[in-house]
Order: C-alpha cells, then sequence, then structure tokens
C-alpha cells in the first residue's frame, strides 16, 4: 500500500451567498483521498460510517481507485455530521450543527496491507486516534503528514504534543499556527513548530495561498484568483491530497518536489472551491490539472535582469 489517510468520511450541509448543497458527501478522507487519485491509485482509507452512509458513494470513491475496505460500517448507526453557513466574504461560517454520532467512539483498527503503507496521513482526528493509528504501523512510513486543529490545542495539548514528537510534516492555517507556536511572526512560528518534532511545516492562508517551511528554506504559493467562491469546505483537505498525491506518485520527499506539490495542492483546492463539496472532485481530468497548474506558473513566473551598480 502506497498511500494510507485516516480521517473522517462524513455528510455536510452547506449554505453559502450562492445557495444551499442539502447533505452531501463530505469529511477530511474523502476530500483528501480523491485529490490524491488524481495522482496515485494505491490509496486506502481508514474511517467510520454509520448504517445510513450510501454505499453508492463508496462505490464512487472505489471506481476512482480508493480502498475503502477499512471504512467501518456501523449497524444501526449515525454517520458523522456538519452544517454550517459561511459569510458573504467566504472566510467566516457559523457552525449551526455537529452531530459526532459513530465518530464519537472511533478507534481505528487498521488492514494488515495498510499498517505497510509506505506514505501516511493523518487527518484532523483526536491526538489519541493519530497516535494508536501511529502505533499500528509495523514500521515507519517515508512521510507521515499530520493535519490538526485549534479545537486540539484547547483541550489536549499534552496529547497533541506527544504526536508532534512522532511525525514528519504537519499542516495548519496561520491562525493555528500562531496558537500553537505562542509567535505572531510566522518565520518564528515555523522555527518554534520545528522543536516540537516536524521537520515540514505547511502554513495555509486560505485566499492569500500557502507556505511551506524546512529549516531556513521556505517557499510560498500564490492562491489561484478565482471570480467566484462557490463552497470552501475541504479545501485544506483537497489540498493536503493533491500535495500527498505529488510526493507519493514521485516518491520522491525531496524539498524541490514538496514545492511541486504545494502548487499541484492549491491547483486541486482552486478545483474544490468551485462547486459544492466533492462534486469538482469527481469530474477532474488530467488534463484540467494540467491546465490549471500552467496558470500558476504563469501567475508566478517572471523576468528580471539584475544589475551590479
Amino acid at each position: 500500500m502506497s498511500l494510507l489517510i485516516v480521517g473522517t468520511v462524513a455528510f455536510d450541509e452547506l449554505i453559502t451567498p450562492w445557495g444551499e448543497s442539502g447533505r452531501i458527501i463530505g469529511g477530511s478522507a474523502t476530500y483528501a483521498s480523491l485529490s490524491a487519485a488524481n495522482f496515485k491509485n494505491d490509496i486506502s482509507i481508514v474511517s467510520i460510517i454509520g448504517e445510513d452512509f450510501p454505499e453508492a458513494k463508496l462505490e464512487l470513491m472505489r471506481k476512482k481507485g480508493i480502498d475503502t475496505s477499512g471504512i467501518k460500517r456501523v449497524e444501526g448507526g449515525k454517520t458523522f455530521f456538519w452544517k454550517g453557513k459561511y459569510h458573504q466574504d467566504m472566510n467566516t461560517r457559523d457552525s449551526l450543527e455537529t452531530e459526532l454520532n459513530v465518530l464519537a467512539d472511533f478507534d481505528p483498527i487498521l488492514p494488515e496491507k495498510a499498517k505497510d503503507a509506505e506514505y501516511l496521513m493523518l487527518g484532523n482526528l483526536t491526538p489519541a486516534v493519530q497516535m494508536t493509528v501511529l502505533k499500528q504501523m509495523k514500521q515507519r512510513p517515508k512521510l507521515v503528514i499530520m493535519d490538526t486543529m485549534n479545537f486540539w490545542m484547547d483541550i489536549a495539548m499534552p496529547e497533541l504534543k506527544e504526536v508532534l514528537k512522532k511525525v514528519d510534516l504537519l499542516t495548519i492555517n496561520d491562525e493555528e499556527a500562531r496558537q500553537l507556536s505562542g509567535e505572531q511572526s510566522l518565520m518564528k512560528a515555523a522555527r518554534k513548530i520545528f522543536t516540537m518534532g516536524p521537520k515540514y511545516l505547511i502554513i495555509k492562508k486560505g485566499e492569500h495561498g500557502a507556505m511551506l517551511f524546512h529549516g531556513e528554506q521556505k517557499f510560498f504559493c500564490p492562491a489561484l484568483p478565482l471570480e467566484e467562491v462557490f463552497d470552501p469546505t475541504g479545501a485544506g483537505d483537497t489540498f493536503a491530497g493533491g500535495f500527498i498525491g505529488q510526493i507519493v506518485r514521485e516518491d520522491d520527499i525531496s524539498f524541490e518536489n514538496m514545492k511541486r506539490g504545494v502548487i499541484y495542492g492549491s491547483a486541486m483546492a482552486s478545483f474544490c472551491v468551485e462547486k459544492f463539496g466533492t462534486e469538482k472532485l469527481l469530474d477532474v481530468s488530467a488534463k484540467d490539472i494540467h491546465k490549471r497548474v500552467m496558470q500558476f506558473v504563469d501567475l508566478v513566473d517572471f523576468n528580471i535582469n539584475l544589475k551590479n551598480n
């Protein structure tokens, strides 16, 4: 198994200035795997769902080359559900309903073949669950990527710091980076976070792009200017899926390839926000991705003649 993704497979209901989605599929593992599947088809998900989750939706994932055998279905149980409303600027949102349901008792058991995964992505779950996954791996993956959020920093910081000691790359947003590090400067925040364990750090800045750090090396990728952002739900997970998809495809964890991963991740996230939920991710083609990546290249490419005075 090349890539193992552990996270949520869920239902979302979204309200934006552009309309209402009704109940649709979501979850960190769903977005990340559908994104990564555009680069590599040897992907496995470990998650938990209720009896109410349609088998047809799992079949859509399988058609993308995603192994869903690690998704546990709880008979009589209900799938994790989140309902949110976005403000006019699409940068802020209100959580209207959150039902943990079967996720409240999620105790992941990895399939045997998943324990040998070369690459591991730990979605935004409790630090205790993330640690449980790490302990089940037969050998250390080539790269362990982890996502987290300010909620876990508020209620489980000691456990979170224990997990951080065992991961290679952390992905968080700028607000979370400042909270975790206690530093306002993102440069200082990165250096502080490196002392906690990760060797690499990606700080996501939403419509303002993403920053990649490794020691003194830095890389910035702007977000692609879009005329309309229809639904930003799952964009961060889609970014992470595109990033790790490129890493796994090349089987290369060099900083240079991670820079390319950030570009591909940003391209995938730009598709995600153009429609509700995972709708666009299910239709995107290799040609679409190439064209979108070239738009990023054009966005930052320039020539300059530097002369010594």
